[in-house]
């Protein structure tokens, strides 16, 4: 007698895990980043348009993460711009915005002035965030050009190498 209840409610179990684990909470996020293919391709986009320019600039591209994919170095450029673009595509990343409008945002005197004493912040010209199909996936940052507005335009030229092929995926 005892086997038939048992059967019985060794099936009732069976079939409420299906609907159990149907409700149960994700543990695991899925969101695009870039690949190290796009940020190869972004940093020597970028970097070819600095030297173009006449700049001795250092390229990084950091991924969705904010750990970088692609760090470039024009061979003259000076030892702290590999760390600055770094800190660059990570302060970009990091706050969502790039950091020419970082720079404008923490300067002395304004509410959000104490971000620039946090650990890794740059928030001077030249970096920028990567999208696709609306999704932020990586940054990029450039250091080395003699002004924040000619760091921007060596980045915008590497945004806009891979621009095209990030939409597409």
């Amino acid at each position: 007698m005892a086997m038939p209840w048992m059967a019985l409610l060794g099936a009732a179990l069976l079939s409420a895990a299906p609907a159990a684990a149907a409700q149960a909470p994700k543990l695991l996020a899925s969101y695009p980043t870039l690949t190290t293919a796009a940020a190869l391709k972004a940093a020597q986009a970028a970097l070819a348009r600095c030297d173009k320019e006449g700049f001795t600039a250092t390229v990084a591209v950091v991924d969705r993460g904010g750990h970088a994919l692609a760090v470039l170095r024009n061979g003259l450029a000076g030892p702290h711009t590999v760390n600055t673009a770094i800190g660059k595509a990570g302060s970009a990343l990091s706050f969502r915005t790039d950091t020419t409008e970082l720079a404008a945002m923490t300067q002395a005197g304004r509410p959000s002035s104490g971000i620039r004493d946090l650990p890794g912040v740059v928030a001077v010209g030249g970096g920028m965030m990567i999208r696709a199909k609306g999704a932020l996936v990586g940054a990029i940052g450039v250091s080395g050009a003699p002004t924040g507005e000619a760091d921007d335009a060596c980045a915008k030229a590497g945004i806009a190498a891979v621009a095209d092929d990030l939409e597409l995926e």
